[in-house]
């Protein structure tokens, strides 16, 4: 616990879960009422000691929770994560350094634990850059004008042999997790999703289940039988004047681990009666959607911003568990306003792996974490980074290394928000 001006910033206890839940709604704008429901769920998912609040006398102000989460990385490899939500500052008690103070409690003892990385979707850009995080995926939304695609609405299932059926939740509970898991091994930015995620997902576990809504669950086999593709998506009710369907498929979720898996699902999700638009989900940003469709001007960008941060704990882990393309030599010295993971490291990598370890000769690049962070799945670019001044060349084509080393012909994406 540490106290400072009056306000103790500690883990919270299970009577102060009433207080702390009040103290989240009241920092996003929601009502600060707390029911004994939503209590009793919060208190069956949290873990107490992760689970940290400032107290001005006996009242939260500030909330910060967070959780084990995988993330995985360029290649596959699946990293252990800090993953951080629930951050809240009381406007009444802004600008006083709680945050700061709640992040300098949790990332140390996250390196302790042995997690490589720190992860969160920031609700704001200009909060975390300062504690180590960088911008690490972009996430778009496309929506979709069906009239438009070009695709011929007689469509009536897969060209290559597989199949779409429609499904329940149990059945998304049982081959949904494994699916992800294949993604996950091929899909770098992607998080782990926990049982409790799929109980939640399907309305198997919800806090009133008078409101659950179940929506539709489509799932492509491949030819042989194999769950390659699974999309959960909603339809409003819509009618024009002249007695025309004009309804909305909302996609909640779409995995496809094969691209004809994604295809498939795009063309079924375009080829329902009374759809006339599609809005999908949180995509990367070269989803193959639009050249998917016959005319790829049907799909619009309706959002595009940043998605998952990273903020790097353990550089050489770090680095030593992603893949490379090419190979190369890097000498790295890394700046951390929080010295975890401050100092000059040389990068040897290639396809067969990579070594990284404490240099004592000159940097190629001077980056702080942050920067270091943003490039690690492959998203940013160091010769960009470098143009904005957020990244030095102490050596002339350093930067034209870095990319030629880090970029990634797919770019990274992560389909959740936690």
């Amino acid at each position: 616990m540490s106290r400072r001006d009056g306000i103790a910033v500690r883990p919270i206890t299970e009577t102060e879960i009433p207080d702390w839940t009040r103290a989240l709604n009241t920092g996003f704008l929601r009502s600060p009422a707390v029911s004994e429901q939503e209590t009793a769920d919060r208190g069956s998912y949290m873990h107490l000691p992760r689970t940290l609040g400032a107290f001005d006398t006996d009242r939260c102000v500030a909330t910060f929770r967070s959780f084990p989460q995988r993330l995985t990385t360029v290649g596959g490899a699946l990293v252990p994560a800090e993953a951080i939500t629930n951050v809240s500052v009381t406007a009444t008690h802004r600008r006083r350094g709680l945050l700061t103070r709640m992040m300098d409690t949790a990332l140390p003892a996250a390196k302790e634990r042995g997690d490589v990385v720190a992860t969160l979707i920031a609700a704001e850009y200009p909060i975390y850059g300062r504690y180590g995080f960088g911008p690490a995926t972009t996430a778009t939304r496309w929506t979709v004008d069906v009239p438009r695609t070009g695709l011929d609405r007689r469509w009536s299932g897969p060209a290559d042999g597989g199949r779409i059926d429609l499904v329940d939740g149990e059945e998304v509970r049982k081959t949904g997790p494994e699916l992800h898991a294949r993604l996950s091994r091929t899909q770098p930015g992607v998080v782990s999703r926990t049982e409790r995620w799929w109980q939640k997902d399907t309305g198997a576990l919800t806090a009133d289940p008078g409101t659950w809504t179940e929506p539709f669950y489509a799932v492509y086999r491949s030819a042989d039988g194999t769950v390659e593709g699974m999309v959960a998506y909603e339809s409003d009710d819509n009618w024009g004047d002249a007695k025309q369907p004009l309804n909305t498929a909302t996609v909640k979720w779409l995995i496809g681990v094969t691209p004809a898996a994604e295809r498939a699902l795009w063309h079924y999700l375009c080829s329902i009666d009374w759809i006339t638009r599609v809005s999908t989900d949180w995509r990367a940003p070269d989803d193959l959607l639009p050249d998917l469709l016959p005319d790829p001007r049907a799909a619009r960008i309706t959002s595009q911003a940043d998605w998952l941060w990273v903020r790097i704990l353990d550089v050489v882990r770090a680095m030593e568990a992603r893949t490379y393309a090419g190979s190369g030599t890097l000498v790295l010295d890394v700046t951390d306003r929080d010295g975890l993971s401050a100092g000059r490291y040389r990068l040897d990598a290639g396809p067969d792996g990579a070594v990284c370890v404490p240099a004592g000769q000159s940097a190629d690049l001077t980056l702080d974490v942050r920067e270091l962070s943003a490039l690690w799945l492959g998203e940013a670019s160091a010769v960009r980074l470098a143009a904005l001044g957020r990244v030095r060349e102490e050596r002339e084509g350093a930067a034209f290394v870095a990319d030629a080393l880090l970029r990634t012909s797919r770019r990274p994406w992560c389909p959740d928000i936690f």
